[in-house]
């Protein structure tokens, strides 16, 4: 399906036409992150009389999916810290993980053990579970 197709009928995939005007009309380009995903503020970081404040929004490379905005991203469009990652020089620590999305509903989701979807044998029930019975 062409893109201008897609914008025009969908919300989730990308921007649609709407968004594509009022970006174009009032944003102004901050910065990209690893994914492609572009992040925006009213133009001259003007304030919103309406909000008090300045509007800051991404629009999503592909299908929107609040999970592919990496944290630095994040902090920047929930107003947790004024300057966007492109602004500043920040360096991963050792300990910190590469970003990865939200894998839930896929293969790789998380199951603790102990869940009807994971592998394997389920636990033995320890005995130790005493079930409520209304009126006691």
């Amino acid at each position: 399906m062409p893109n201008w197709l897609l914008q025009l009928l969908t919300w989730w995939n990308g921007q649609t036409l709407n968004t594509r005007f009022h970006t174009w009309r009032n944003g102004e380009l901050v910065g990209q992150d690893e994914f492609g995903n572009l992040y925006y503020q009213t133009k001259g970081a003007k304030m919103d009389p309406a909000l008090g404040y300045v509007r800051r929004w991404v629009i999503f490379s592909g299908v929107s999916e609040a999970s592919s905005v990496p944290t630095g991203w994040y902090g920047w469009l929930h107003y947790t810290v004024d300057t966007p990652p492109t602004a500043e020089n920040y360096k991963a620590r050792s300990w910190e993980l590469p970003f990865e999305a939200n894998q839930t509903g896929t293969a790789n989701a998380y199951r603790p053990a102990g869940s009807t979807l994971a592998s394997g044998q389920r636990p033995a029930a320890t005995g130790d579970y005493q079930a409520w019975t209304p009126g006691q």
